[in-house]
């Protein structure tokens, strides 16, 4: 796959151009130097995201309240099991500093309620989808090309259930789908792809089957009230995280280069909610920096809007979504999706980095 050049409002904009590593070390001569070091007191974060969630789900069991109180009650749960989530994402790529050990610790507070146990979350995010970001069919996190899908037209039912498949279930995607594609990503890409080679994945398993029966535990001890403490708290979670995982790649162009301002998109989002939610919108961002903690991400931010306008990429957030599902999922071409179920329905992604461009920002 070759760059390529489109004009743009303001000049070219090239895709797959070869300067990450150059930018990453302007960007570390030139910000100042505690920006990359490890944010360690952050952990203290998990205390009360840990009240906040055995609170709740202690009052739904015992406090007998209403049903709309209790849903109120487990969409704050869900909400702030997301919110852990995504700050155990910073702690597993080591932004926290702490031991291995300890990290494993956290990861689990964030990551075992959605099944996803620490050191397979390492290999899946931290080493496959960061070495390979939206390359071909090699990205875990893609959909993939169109070739994948005139190999196997089995998969085209798989992308029925995806945002911009046009079903009605697709909508109810971001429910569950962290959850549904890890346990695709363990179960078959793990077995089968060499990026997983040494990896423990039946540990994984076993792990995975030890966070279910912690679930069915639980809906066995609320009863009916599982709607409330396991079902919607759930659901919730995965949104969430999906909400931000699913616009940080869907909108991008693949590209020969891992470089993110080609390949990845950063998010507008509400300033308290962007905090909540722990400044996962700097996406761009964490890809140039993996280990670098996300309060320290706006720097780097509008580093970027003032050296790289043309090419920093920041959508805001309720407009990426609606796109996400007014868009196909698959890649026609490098710059190019296509709905594998009807090819007619082609979507060209370059105007959007000339629309969503820092150098078109109001």
């Amino acid at each position: 796959m070759n760059a390529a050049v489109k004009p743009g409002a303001a000049g070219a904009v090239v895709y797959g151009k070869p300067d990450e590593r150059e930018l990453r070390d302007r960007m570390k001569k030139e910000l100042p130097a505690d920006t990359f070091k490890a944010q360690t007191w952050r952990v203290i974060w998990f205390l009360p995201l840990q009240a906040i969630i055995w609170g709740g789900l202690a009052v739904i069991l015992m406090a007998g309240l209403p049903w709309y109180a209790n849903l109120g009650l487990a969409l704050l749960v869900g909400h702030t099991i997301g919110c852990q989530a995504l700050l155990a994402h910073e702690v597993l790529h080591g932004a926290l500093g702490m031991s291995r050990r300890w990290q494993n610790f956290f990861g689990w507070l964030g990551f075992g309620p959605l099944m996803v146990p620490p050191e397979f979350w390492r290999k899946w995010h931290n080493v496959v989808h960061h070495g390979n970001t939206n390359t071909g069919d090699t990205d875990p996190d893609s959909f993939g090309t169109l070739r994948r899908y005139k190999t196997n037209p089995g998969q085209k039912k798989f992308h029925k259930l995806a945002p911009g498949s046009g079903t009605w279930y697709s909508y109810l995607f971001l429910t569950y789908s962290f959850t549904f594609h890890a346990q695709l990503v363990l179960w078959i890409q793990a077995k089968h792809r060499k990026q997983f080679k040494g990896f423990n994945r039946n540990l994984a398993i076993a792990q995975v089957f030890l966070c279910v029966a912690l679930w069915a535990a639980l809906a066995v001890v609320s009863g009916p009230l599982a709607v409330f403490t396991v079902l919607i708290p759930f659901m919730m979670a995965n949104a969430l995280g999906q909400g931000y995982i699913l616009t940080n790649h869907f909108l991008r162009p693949q590209t020969p280069t891992n470089n993110p301002l080609d390949n990845s998109m950063s998010l507008r989002s509400n300033p308290v909610l962007d905090r909540l939610h722990f400044r996962f919108s700097h996406h761009i961002e964490h890809h140039f920096f993996p280990k670098m903690a996300h309060n320290m991400a706006p720097r780097v931010r509008k580093w970027l809007e003032e050296n790289e306008p043309e090419r920093y990429m920041a959508m805001p957030h309720g407009k990426a979504l609606k796109m996400l599902y007014t868009t196909p999922r698959v890649y026609k071409s490098a710059t190019e999706l296509v709905d594998p179920n009807d090819e007619s329905r082609v979507f060209d992604l370059l105007p959007l980095q000339r629309e969503f461009s820092a150098a078109n920002r109001d």
